[in-house]
């Protein structure tokens, strides 16, 4: 290890970063980059979200957390949203006013989007473009200020007009005092000079631009403290402001959770968050000027003054008594808390989390009309599209199997459960006249799958599924501004990797798959007394618990028999794929009354009567002759408006047939079931009977578990448990 090295390149960095100005070189960064060095902390805060990018809808800061332990943000699209919204309208107000608080059942990640937003805000101040300052005050030796120049530092340093301690040695310094609040240095500046300062400089000033200078920064001071040093060294120099800035260092700090330094999680507890107390007087102290010898100087410390300049959290705010934090509505109402005999000037966002049963108690509390105004209430229910549930489990699979290996498709059916006791019945009265006979027979299977993919129910018609898909975003709204809303109750994440780390231990399966966790299901289902949401009601199939475990194992089966039968060969959408659009065709110029061109003879033939009859008699068409009529011309619609809301695709026949294709696949199961049976026959007795090693079934048997590794990730004791799962519950 080469330490000059190591030394050279830490020193470049130092320099590069500019750790250490004069005020008068910071002034000059301010006139380079008055947008990022005049930001109060809510801009901050919008500016790092933007700078972190965005994946679809989702801030990049919440989706790729950066200490790679916090788990990131899976959906919330819409808190994301609502909370850099809130950060706006601080930053345009000039001052953060409310307290973000957000609300919603345990486990909703209330807690890792605070986390991520820190990690954010870390991460982004150790950027050029994040760059955050505060200065100290630097006292030097005797033998320094009797020298001739009065200062040391750079050569580059030394052309400055304005002669400055910032630079000085370790060995020139009598004592440095910090600017404890971590204050922005331009509160040096009295408020008269500071306003026409900014008149100076070249601030976007047309009515769309979304900066605005902080009122802190516009009229605000320094703190108690600072202005003692401040006075006493202005009438020591009699008025000559440039002599008091030869004690300014401006220092670029980082904001971290770690150090606490600008970021800060308080947790509930009963003493006030910042304390006032005499500073000590150590030797360092005792080398000040005489002129401030004489002032009784005080320190602020605590979580209010450490998360100054960044942002402060009130973990689980709610929990602590009322009395403790009803300073909030000073500090939000203008930014100003009373700590002993000083007064501390905050700019800090104020964030906080709360479940909603303590939300719900706090409203019934007289003082709750005063919080109100200064709390920005955001929602943060569980999730509830199953896709995105599903990215919650699948990083935890490996580490909580341990040795075992993981069946595909666990966190699918953890999740596919989990959503299902989350949805609410939809009422009709909610929505238009003509949709309230198709709302009474949506069940909890078809919700998720509207939620999730904007799938829409088999048994509706083509006029009725455009009704619904035109509606969508009316089932995602109906519970919105009601206390019950979707997505308050059910299984938490935090139970369902319970699920999952009960299922790695359970001795009846080799793996972790979905059936082990389907028996752990039926276990937590019967334990009404610890989970409330096992005691609702049952409501047209909604909040059936243990029947959602049923509608999981039957959907699941659904999704290994397809794969099941392509490893065996037995499963080709494509041919469903080309039957249809075949029928389609041969369909389309026998109503229109044209012929078909031969592709191998280049003549033209009739519609192929005997395909239209084969496919028809297979997906079941009415025979009669007038209802056989009406089935032909509603596909022939259906190609037509498919194509005329998606005039540059080309004909997807599944998405057009979605029930066309389950018919055909059903037709097709039914033909091969014997052939299933004896590779399952086979399978039960491979590797014991020698006999049986070289049959047909034996070599399906192989054929099938080797493709099942090869092409779905099984282990073969995983692909084992599938298929004897399938043939109980299919065949």
């Amino acid at each position: 290890m080469n330490i000059e090295k190591i030394s050279e390149s830490i020193k470049d960095s130092f320099k590069k970063n500019q750790q250490i100005l004069s005020f008068e070189d910071y002034l000059k960064l301010i006139e380079k980059n008055p947008t990022t060095q005049l930001r109060g902390s809510a801009q901050y805060t919008a500016d790092m979200m933007d700078a972190s990018g965005k994946v679809n809808d989702a801030f990049k800061v919440f989706h790729e957390p950066i200490d790679g332990v916090t788990a990131k943000v899976v959906g919330q699209e819409s808190v994301q949203k609502q909370i850099y919204n809130s950060l706006k309208s601080f930053a345009h107000m000039g001052l953060n006013n409310r307290l973000i608080l957000l609300h919603g059942p345990n486990g909703s990640a209330k807690s890792t989007l605070v986390a991520s937003l820190m990690q954010g805000l870390e991460k982004y101040s150790q950027t050029q473009t994040g760059a955050l300052y505060t200065f100290s005050w630097v006292f030097p030796v005797d033998r320094v200020v009797r020298g001739s120049l009065g200062i040391r530092g750079d050569q580059d340093k030394k052309s400055s007009t304005l002669q400055t301690y910032a630079f000085l040695n370790e060995d020139e310094i009598a004592c440095i005092i910090p600017s404890e609040l971590k204050d922005h240095p331009i509160l040096l500046m009295p408020v008269p000079e500071r306003k026409s300062f900014f008149d100076t400089l070249d601030l976007p000033r047309d009515q769309k631009s979304d900066f605005k200078i902080p009122a802190r920064f516009q009229d605000g001071g320094l703190s108690h403290r600072d202005q003692l040093i401040f006075q006493a060294l202005l009438n020591n120099y009699h008025g000559d402001f440039a002599q008091v800035l030869r004690h300014i260092r401006v220092e670029r700090f980082y904001l971290s959770r770690v150090y606490r330094s600008g970021l800060v999680t308080v947790e509930p507890q009963m003493h006030v968050d910042a304390q006032y107390q005499q500073l000590t007087m150590n030797k360092s102290l005792s080398q000040l000027p005489a002129s401030l010898l004489g002032l009784n100087l005080f320190s602020i410390s605590g979580d209010l003054a450490e998360a100054n300049r960044g942002m402060i959290d009130y973990n689980d705010l709610l929990k602590r008594p009322l009395d403790s934090f009803k300073y909030l509505l000073t500090a939000c109402e203008n930014g100003k808390v009373n700590v002993g005999q000083s007064i501390i000037h905050l700019d800090s966002v104020f964030i906080g989390s709360s479940n909603e049963l303590q939300l719900d108690g706090f409203k019934e509390y007289p003082d709750f009309s005063s919080f109100k105004g200064r709390i920005e209430l955001i929602k943060v229910p569980y999730l509830l599209r199953l896709s995105q549930e599903r990215e919650v489990y699948e990083p935890l699979l490996e580490d909580t199997a341990g040795e075992k290996a993981v069946t595909p498709h666990t966190a699918w059916a953890v999740a596919f459960w989990s959503v299902l006791t989350r949805l609410k019945k939809p009422h009709r009265e909610r929505y238009p006249s003509e949709l309230a006979s198709l709302i009474d027979k949506l069940t909890p299977l078809d919700k998720l799958k509207l939620y999730d993919t904007g799938e829409v129910p088999e048994k509706v018609t083509n006029e009725e599924r455009k009704l619904i898909r035109s509606h969508l975003q009316k089932f995602f709204e109906e519970y919105n501004a009601v206390p019950y809303y979707e997505g308050r109750t059910g299984a938490s994440a935090r139970e369902m990797k319970m699920i999952l780390i009960d299922a790695a231990q359970n001795n009846d399966f080799k793996t972790l798959s979905p059936l082990a966790v389907a028996q752990e299901l039926r276990k937590f289902v019967k334990r009404t007394s610890e989970y409330e949401f096992l005691r609702q009601d049952a409501v047209d199939g909604f909040h059936h618990y243990e029947g959602f475990i049923e509608i999981m194992l039957e959907e699941y089966a659904s999704k290994v028999d397809r794969e099941v039968r392509e490893c065996l060969g037995l499963y080709d959408t494509k041919q469903w794929g080309e039957f249809i659009k075949k029928y389609i065709s041969h369909l389309s110029a026998l109503l229109k009354k044209e012929k078909m061109k031969n592709s191998i003879t280049g003549g033209y033939d009739e519609p192929d009567q005997a395909l239209l009859n084969e496919f028809e008699a297979i997906v079941g068409a009415p025979v009669d002759s007038s209802a056989k009529d009406s089935f032909r011309q509603n596909l022939i619609t259906q190609i037509g408006a498919w194509a005329l809301e998606n005039p540059k695709e080309p004909i997807d026949y599944f998405k057009v047939f979605p029930e066309l294709k389950q018919r055909l696949e059903k037709h097709f199961y039914e033909s091969q079931k014997s052939l299933l049976q004896k590779m399952n026959t086979a399978l039960k007795l491979f590797g014991t009977d020698r006999d049986e090693q070289n049959s047909e079934g034996s070599r399906l048997a192989q054929q099938t578990l080797e493709n099942m590794q090869k092409t779905f990730g099984y282990s073969v004791d995983g692909a084992k448990e599938v298929i004897g799962f399938l043939m109980s519950r299919k065949y």
